[in-house]
């Protein structure tokens, strides 16, 4: 039992140091280019005129401490399976939990402007405004 449990952590230590996994505690967005698939994004997030006030948490992670984490923790899991597995479409798509963090982190830094627009609630931020963040 002892040599399972300690192939398991010598085996996930491993995986976590080649994945880079201590660099996803941190806030740089370079990080989320460790993976290929992110490029484009992170190259269109560069271009994008947030670059100049938001990294991609201030946008992808809630903005409460223990929240952030525990999205954070909730991605990597994700992203981990998908690139390990080989179970990850060509076109990176939002899964509906990620797009409702966004849409709230749209809604908070930009509290005093859609306040006043009459769009009301029920009406996406990025239905309208989909290449902010990312230029496409």
């Amino acid at each position: 039992l002892a040599a399972i449990v300690g192939a398991t952590l010598g085996l996930g230590a491993y995986a976590f140091q080649y994945a880079k996994g201590s660099s996803y505690l941190g806030n740089d967005p370079a990080t989320c280019a460790n993976c290929h698939v992110m490029a484009g994004h992170y190259a269109g997030w560069q271009a994008a005129p947030h670059k100049r006030v938001a990294t991609c948490n201030d946008c992808h992670t809630p903005a409460g401490p223990v929240s952030k984490y525990v999205v954070k923790a909730a991605n990597g899991y994700h992203h981990s399976m998908a690139f390990t597995l080989g179970g990850y479409p060509d076109v990176i798509r939002a899964r509906p939990q990620s797009t409702e963090v966004v849409e709230g982190n749209c809604r908070r830094c930009h509290a005093a402007l859609v306040d006043d627009i009459a769009h009301g609630a029920g009406v996406s931020c990025i239905r309208c405004h989909v290449s902010v963040g990312h230029l496409r």
